[in-house]
């Protein structure tokens, strides 16, 4: 077996153990509220999160191909970076799994690949430039963007439904009173 077969099947391995800790990320934001509220057991919704991730990653590619979009220049992408990027994505998930925070795997998995790109340019025989900072800009921009659109949003529906929903009792839970908002739970559902 030639050195670049070893690497590359060792970076296959990093790949598929990135993916499990995808899933379980995925699993826990995923299946939290039904969990909590009752409506699933916690082995049903794992198995539901297992069978719908599989699903997805046959039905639909995109966010790979967003994250491999030319962020990086492919010209300097060799098998020990995307390693190094594996690696550095897999110890955030962990880290942040243990300690419980919430986090995006998708997320860390370009951050991952910008500072590898980052790194890769700071080296001596790094070669110039290996990150497209317009490409990873437009990214960049939709990452920060996307939380407080959709927290705004979010609370626009509230009011609207606060407003216009009468019935204080809905499938059996009681609602009412003044809307507050926990800013602990704001930011939680930005990240």
């Amino acid at each position: 077996m030639t050195t670049t077969l070893f690497l590359v099947a060792v970076v296959i391995l990093t790949a598929l153990f990135f993916d499990f800790t995808n899933g379980f990320h995925d699993s826990a934001n995923a299946m939290a509220t039904s969990v909590a509220t009752g409506a699933l057991r916690p082995r049903t919704a794992v198995l539901i999160a297992a069978v719908l991730n599989v699903v997805g990653a046959f039905l639909s590619t995109e966010v790979a191909k967003t994250i491999s979009g030319g962020m990086v220049n492919d010209a300097f992408v060799t098998p020990t970076m995307i390693f190094a990027g594996l690696v550095a994505a897999i110890l955030w998930n962990l880290g942040t799994w243990y300690y419980g925070l919430p986090s995006s795997s998708s997320h860390t998995l370009i951050g991952a690949i910008l500072g590898v790109g980052i790194a890769f340019s700071a080296l001596p025989d790094g070669g110039g430039a290996a990150v497209n900072w317009s490409e990873a800009s437009k990214t960049g921009m939709s990452l920060i963007v996307s939380p407080f659109l959709g927290f705004t949003l979010t609370v626009f529906l509230m009011f609207i439904l606060k407003r216009f929903v009468k019935s204080k009792t809905i499938q059996g839970m009681q609602f009412g009173g003044d809307m507050k908002i926990d800013p602990d739970t704001a930011f939680q559902s930005w990240t």
